[in-house]
């Protein structure tokens, strides 16, 4: 797979007049009114605008977590859009304006999160990452109403079906079924077994267990169920329920300390089982603690996307940038994620320049129209669906704590069986 350039050739509305050259890029600049409204008209150059677009610069939004349980995501996230951000205006920026990113920390708190929505709604024209299923469902209906193109860093089905929201990549449930189909397939899961499923509560955990529960019944298994909270960090009592339930395998739906406890204590206790984990439950920092061992020897992640460690050129292009960028910064998933999310937003802005308009309902429609975006980072989308996950690949990686990122791919992108039959019954 090639890379595509951001910034495509753009047909201009006739008679457009051209800047000569580029303003500053100031500080305050975006939609002039607060008020509520589509704010459209028609730039310098011709082409149509809303909130978050004048004549010289296109803002586009982040709410993010900096200082809650996903803070060493969103500090990723954050960095490789930036990093984005600042290569596309080198090279000219889009629709002949710079790109700036208006960046709100909301801590993982909802509440935090509507009220920095409210904050900078009105100055941006789209959404390249926003972190956290509740924080997205409370924010669905705005979303919905402002037209707002919205890339969540949540993978939760329940956020399908919504034109400005798109949710890159699989959905957990399908990640999971993904993640049946690996233990039978290479950990020797058979007919009558009892897999586990630890999970976070709300969305996130409920999806991933719908994808677990139909994937082991197909097979003639059963899942345990384990529900947490994402402030439980000691998974002892769910160890020792699940060894006396018998289970031949364990998949886990949460974050990275909870993946980290669960594996630890259940090498520590004896119930040496697979453990598989959605993306979002490991970070490269696991493999420098105390369970580096157990995890190396036990953990298996699925994933919508590559090991940062991929030999995929265009990997391996955005590692060696953001080393350079960022030498202080460990490189892990939130940076591919990231950095893929800001590439697509940005060639459906270019998409939506082409055919003339910056408005919000533009770049959704741009966005829409794409059912083969590539942007070398992984495998291509669909966004043409809004009912279906724009994937259905999964990658399956393994720990290593040598590898950049701390993964290394053992299997390439592949459909697991059942994965359309699941989705049609959907």
């Amino acid at each position: 797979m090639t890379t595509r350039h951001t910034r495509r050739p753009r047909v201009r509305a006739a008679g457009a007049v051209l800047a000569g050259t580029l303003a500053l890029l100031l500080a305050a600049t975006g939609c002039s009114s607060k008020a509520e409204g589509d704010g459209k008209g028609d730039a310098a150059d011709g082409v149509r605008t809303g909130p978050g677009v004048d004549d010289d610069t296109i803002k586009l939004g982040a709410l993010t977590d900096l200082t809650g349980p996903y803070a060493t995501l969103g500090k990723s996230i954050v960095q490789a859009q930036q990093m984005w951000a600042d290569e596309t205006n080198a090279e000219g920026g889009i629709c002949d304006r710079k790109v700036e990113i208006v960046v709100k920390d909301h801590g993982y708190d909802v509440q935090k999160a509507v009220t920095a929505y409210a904050d900078i709604a009105p100055d941006v024209v789209a959404l390249p990452q926003v972190i956290g299923s509740p924080v997205v469902a409370a924010l669905l209906d705005d979303i919905q109403r402002d037209k707002m193109l919205t890339f969540p860093q949540a993978w939760a089905a329940s956020l399908l079906g919504k034109d400005a929201v798109q949710v890159l990549g699989t959905t957990y449930d399908v990640d999971m079924i993904a993640a049946v189909d690996f233990l039978t397939r290479t950990k020797g899961l058979k007919k009558g077994d009892t897999i586990g499923h630890v999970y976070f509560e709300g969305d996130y955990g409920a999806n991933a267990l719908e994808g677990s529960t139909w994937a082991a019944e197909r097979a003639g298994m059963k899942v345990a169920g384990q529900k947490i909270q994402a402030t439980d960090t000691d998974l002892s009592a769910q160890v020792s329920a699940l060894r006396k339930q018998g289970v031949k395998a364990v998949l886990i739906s949460a974050g990275p300390a909870q993946t980290a406890s669960l594996v630890g204590v259940a090498a520590s206790r004896g119930l040496k089982v697979p453990v598989v984990s959605s993306a979002p439950g490991f970070a490269p920092q696991l493999m420098e603690t105390p369970a580096a061992p157990a995890l190396a020897a036990m953990l298996s992640v699925v994933s919508a996307a590559p090991a940062v460690s991929s030999d995929l050129p265009g990997v391996e292009k955005m590692v060696a940038s953001y080393k350079k960028k960022y030498p202080d910064s460990p490189v892990d998933s939130g940076v591919l994620s990231g950095y893929n999310a800001a590439k697509l937003i940005g060639e459906d802005l270019a998409k939506a320049c082409e055919a003339g308009g910056l408005t919000r309902e533009d770049v959704v429609k741009a966005h829409r129209s794409q059912s083969n975006a590539d942007t070398g980072l992984g495998t291509p989308q669909d966004f043409s669906d809004v009912n279906r996950p724009a994937s259905v690949e999964t990658y399956v990686l393994k720990p290593d704590a040598k590898a950049v990122g701390g993964v290394v791919n053992a299997e390439d992108a592949h459909t697991a069986p059942g994965v359309e039959d699941y989705l049609s019954s959907r």
